[in-house]
C-alpha cells in the first residue's frame, strides 16, 4: 500500500472520461491512544469509471484529538468528517471538471441515532464550501460502506506491514 498521493489522484481522475462520476465520502472511528480519546477519518474518493465499468477507490485517514463531551452526540468528530470530504473535493475541483460528483456524509436523518445532531449544520457546510447538496444516510454509500471499509483495511494493514497508522492508497 502506498502513501496517499494527491497528484496521482487528480491525474487519475483528469484521464477518465467525461462520463465517469466522483463520490468522495468520510467517515471516523473513535479509539484510545495511551489513555486519550482520538479519532481517524478516514476519506474516500470513488472514481466510478464511465459509470459502469467498476471504480478505483483512493484513500486517505488523519487522527485528531477528541474533544466531544458525549460520544452519543459527537458533533465535533462528525464535522471534521464534513471538513475532510469538503477539502477533498476542494483539492479535487479542476481535475473533477464537469464530471458528475457527490459528496457522501455519515451523518443520519433519524433523530433517534446521535450522527443526527449535525444534519443541517453539515449539510450547510457541504453546500456552502462546495456547491454541491450531499447525500446523507441511508443514500450516503460512499462514507456508510466505503469509507468505512477503507478505514477497516487501513488500521488491520497498518501494524501487520510496520506503515504509520493511517497511510495510502487502496
Amino acid at each position: 500500500m502506498k502513501k496517499f498521493d494527491l497528484e496521482e489522484v487528480r491525474a487519475y481522475i483528469a484521464n477518465t472520461a467525461a462520463t465517469s462520476a466522483i463520490i468522495i465520502g468520510s467517515d471516523s472511528e473513535r479509539h484510545k491512544i495511551h489513555g486519550v480519546w482520538h479519532f481517524t477519518v478516514t476519506t474516500a474518493v470513488i472514481v466510478h469509471i464511465e459509470q459502469c465499468r467498476g471504480c478505483r477507490v483512493f484513500g486517505d485517514a488523519e487522527t485528531h484529538r477528541d474533544y466531544d463531551a458525549r460520544k452519543d452526540k459527537p458533533a465535533m468528530r462528525l464535522m471534521a468528517e464534513v471538513e475532510a470530504a469538503s477539502r477533498m473535493y476542494l483539492l479535487l475541483e479542476d481535475a473533477i471538471g464537469e464530471r458528475s460528483v457527490e459528496i457522501h456524509l455519515d451523518v443520519n436523518t433519524n433523530e433517534v441515532h446521535g450522527s443526527s445532531c449535525v444534519l443541517h449544520q453539515a449539510i450547510g457546510y457541504i453546500r456552502g464550501t462546495c456547491g454541491i447538496t450531499p447525500k446523507v444516510k441511508p443514500e450516503a454509500f460512499g462514507a456508510s460502506h466505503t469509507a468505512d471499509r477503507l478505514a477497516e483495511i487501513l488500521s488491520t494493514r497498518a501494524p501487520s506491514e510496520g506503515l504509520t497508522p493511517h497511510p495510502g492508497v487502496v
